[in-house]
């Protein structure tokens, strides 16, 4: 079949060649029109509950992740050089287009009790263009005395403030926000200079575009470095500028139609789809070195072109198809999980090496045979004599040092095993990026001084219309005061905002802004206070402060309240715990007959994806194995085989899973994903050298030795080159500046290492041991 494939390719190549270049041409006009992704997650299936809960929160109570926030430390904040730029800066920032809103302390009212109209009235603190040193001091104490901007705006125990922007929901999603978030940082970068203060920025829409841009950038610079570092490979591999032109050729045609395969589908460009153009390189690579190494011996044995290029496509057809259907299973595999974010890598990444293996199969012969035949120096790599001697001492090993083999073998699981033992499932919304980065720095500042900004919602259902109505109401924002404490006393929470803190301010103000009153209206003092908070009909929007704020924590029926919640990025293991608690004491408050208590935001929603990916990689990974498994014994036909191939390649998941225990690399949806990868990759070596020991033991009258002896001797030389560039290429990877990405590179260089000894090594000593002559 192969040989009339090969003869077949060879006859209508031009025909083959015109499609191929139409095909490309069309799928190079998609890939221009692929977007890049501004969402943060889509880990999260839309049936799931969390998932649910969160879009009914965002209905009624609108965005939650769409603040920003900028933040400093200054002993002279209240001197009016500075506090004048600094209300300057803010003017500045609110002209910005996108920016909706702005809370900060030169923004600060104070509520004032004005006993002709018995309304409490919104007065601006600080009032005035520019403040003088003594109307600055005296606005200042008031703002000081005000308990309600306490630990939101400012920090007076270490003299640090608080800007938050909030950003339109739409300007967010959309490609506008990369010039609004730079807007903001050019602005306030220059103040920062002006001032000699350092200017810290974070919060999720800013965390979400600088992450953005950095996807961006770094596909291109894995890109054409795998690019450069795969020609590199192969100059030294072939001495043969054209060979090294071909294969670039066929992994660039390969890389265009990835990305066109992605708006093909309506997909953009996330975090992990910005991966398969690299690894459609790295995987394309080993297909050409497999097919030029063996024209080049096919050649060199018959010196006739025609005759070597059918031989390549008919020994190394089958190989690199089956080889290329384990890669395509371990990232295919992903498109079985209800994570979309998942669903989308595993489905273009699947698709495409199936793509470059027909690439391969269509443009290498059909170049070859328009390119002069090979010279002698194209083919004196495979009289490597450093390799050849390696090799050799790999036969005897494989011969005569079967039990050596086996009891190091064991001794590495073993240690593999304890480390297994020392793993931990962690996952932080930023702990993909380096501790030093500014971005994390920031976020960390943010934590120390206003105990975090990642959102928690909490929304109170009374389960009736109007059951936070009337002064019933009060006995519900007592319960709702009691869970706020609880939050706030936790060193990892900052204090809850909610509608009972509106009316505490608004019962400051009507004993004449006596700190001591801030706190919630009484049965006796409870029909005063809301007497003064009723608005005016026609009345400013000053005197209806309070509406502003009801809107914000309260639906249009009254019925549901919300409790927000500024925390630390904690992490996926300490999260449930202190949710937990949270839920307990809310139980303990709120008679569940009666109230309903859900907790969601970006915090809850995050730890729902993070959760949902692990458990679907680990799903994905025994679906892979078990395909992959069947691939093999349908390929080999034999039981014997198939357990022989797959111990070379558990070994190698288990050292790296070791190795991940040993050296602390936790369990998350990036480190997760190698186990998959890694396994569909590693698997290629395995069926290369299966598939030449199978056709090659007829060769040698089925004598089992002689077989692994020369399939270690015709296989060896190109299973290592190509060894080589996929470490290499995944070696690319460690130059990221995300963590998770960095984990990819240097895990499943390790992988293919391990991966790479383990076939060269166990592979042919397993054989032999189980033959029928070792039995």
């Amino acid at each position: 079949m192969w040989l009339k494939l090969g003869k077949g390719l060879l006859r209508y190549r031009i025909v083959l060649l015109i499609l191929l270049a139409a095909g490309t041409a069309f799928m190079g006009y998609r890939a221009s029109k692929v977007q890049l992704s501004y969402e943060f997650t889509r880990a999260i299936p839309t049936d799931n509950p969390r998932y649910q809960d969160y879009q009914d929160f965002r209905a009624t109570f609108g965005e939650d992740g769409n603040m920003m926030v900028i933040g400093l430390q200054k002993n002279t904040f209240f001197e009016p050089s500075f506090f004048n730029d600094y209300r300057a800066l803010q003017q500045k920032l609110r002209k910005i287009n996108g920016v909706e809103g702005i809370l900060s302390v030169p923004d600060a009212v104070n509520l004032v009790k004005d006993t002709k109209t018995n309304k409490l009235k919104a007065v601006p603190i600080f009032s005035g263009e520019m403040l003088s040193a003594q109307k600055l001091d005296s606005a200042a104490t008031v703002f000081q005395g005000l308990p309600f901007y306490k630990g939101i705006l400012y920090n007076p125990s270490d003299h640090t403030y608080l800007m938050g922007l909030r950003i339109n929901r739409d300007v967010v999603a959309s490609k506008k926000r990369n010039d609004v978030i730079a807007a903001i940082t050019a602005e306030t970068a220059a103040f920062g200079k002006k001032h000699q203060t350092e200017m810290m920025l974070s919060g999720l829409p800013y965390i979400r575009t600088v992450v953005g841009l950095r996807i961006q950038e770094e596909m291109r610079f894995f890109l054409i470095g795998s690019l450069v570092l795969s020609a590199l490979i192969l100059l030294v591999f072939f001495r043969s500028f054209s060979a090294m032109v071909l294969s670039l050729a066929v992994v660039l045609i390969g890389v265009v139609w990835s990305m066109g395969t992605m708006d093909l589908f309506g997909y953009k460009i996330s975090l992990l789809t910005a991966l398969i153009p690299p690894l459609i390189v790295v995987i394309g690579i080993p297909n050409c070195i497999y097919f030029l190494n063996k024209y080049h011996t096919a050649y060199r044995e018959t010196g006739e072109k025609n005759s070597a290029m059918v031989q390549m496509i008919a020994k190394m057809g089958v190989v690199t198809l089956f080889c290329n259907i384990a890669a395509a299973i371990g990232f295919a595999v992903f498109a079985l999980t209800r994570s979309e974010i998942l669903r989308e890598f595993g489905v273009v990444a699947g698709i495409n090496i199936m793509v470059i293996f027909l690439i391969s199969l269509v443009l290498i012969p059909g170049a070859l045979s328009f390119l002069p035949a090979p010279k002698r120096r194209h083919t004196r790599y495979l009289d490597n004599n450093w390799l050849n001697g390696l090799l050799t001492r790999l036969q005897r090993w494989a011969l005569h040092r079967r039990r050596f083999i086996y009891a190091y073998t064991a001794l590495i699981v073993l240690v593999a095993l304890v480390g297994i033992f020392k793993l931990r499932s962690e996952g932080f919304i930023v702990d993909d990026l380096p501790k030093q980065d500014k971005i994390y720095t920031d976020l960390k500042f943010f934590e120390k001084h206003f105990e975090g900004i990642m959102p928690l919602e909490i929304v109170i259902d009374s389960k009736k219309k109007n059951g936070f109505a009337g002064m019933r109401a009060l006995s519900i924002f007592e319960k709702m005061d009691s869970l706020a404490m609880y939050l706030g006393a936790r060193p990892d929470m900052a204090r809850p905002l909610y509608l009972g803190e509106g009316l505490k301010f608004a019962r400051q103000a009507f004993y004449e802004g006596d700190s001591l009153s801030y706190a919630l209206p009484n049965s006796f003092d409870g029909a005063f206070v809301a007497e003064y908070l009723r608005p005016q009909k026609g009345g400013s929007g000053n005197d209806n402060t309070f509406a502003k704020l009801l809107s914000s924590f309260m639906d249009s029926t009254r019925r549901q309240a919300r409790m927000s919640v500024q925390m630390a990025d904690i992490g996926s293991s300490a999260l449930p715990l202190v949710l937990d608690s949270a839920r307990l004491r809310a139980e303990q408050l709120f008679d569940t007959a009666q109230y309903q208590v859900k907790f969601t935001g970006t915090s809850v929603t995050f730890l729902e994806g993070s959760s949902f990916i692990i458990d679907g990689l680990k799903e994905s990974i025994f679906w892979a194995f078990l395909l992959i498994a069947l691939c093999m014994l349908y390929l080999f036909r034999s039981l014997r085989i198939l357990i022989c191939s797959l111990v070379p390649n558990i070994i190698p998941l288990l050292v790296t899973a070791g190795v991940m225990g040993w050296a602390g690399v936790p369990l998350k949806p990036s480190t997760v994903l190698i186990f998959s990868v890694a396994l569909g990759i590693a698997i290629d070596v395995t069926i290369r050298f299966l598939v030449n020991y199978k056709q090659e033991l007829p060769l040698h009258g089925e004598n089992e030795h002689k077989t692994v002896v020369e399939t270690i001797r015709h296989t060896g030389i190109s299973i290592i080159y190509t060894s080589l560039v996929l470490i290499a290429g995944f070696v690319i990877f460690c130059f990221s500046s995300f963590g998770g990405t960095l984990a990819l590179g240097w895990l499943t260089g390790l992988t293919l290492i391990v991966a790479t000894v383990t076939n060269l090594v166990l592979l042919p000593a397993l054989l032999i041991s189980t033959s029928k002559e070792a039995m």
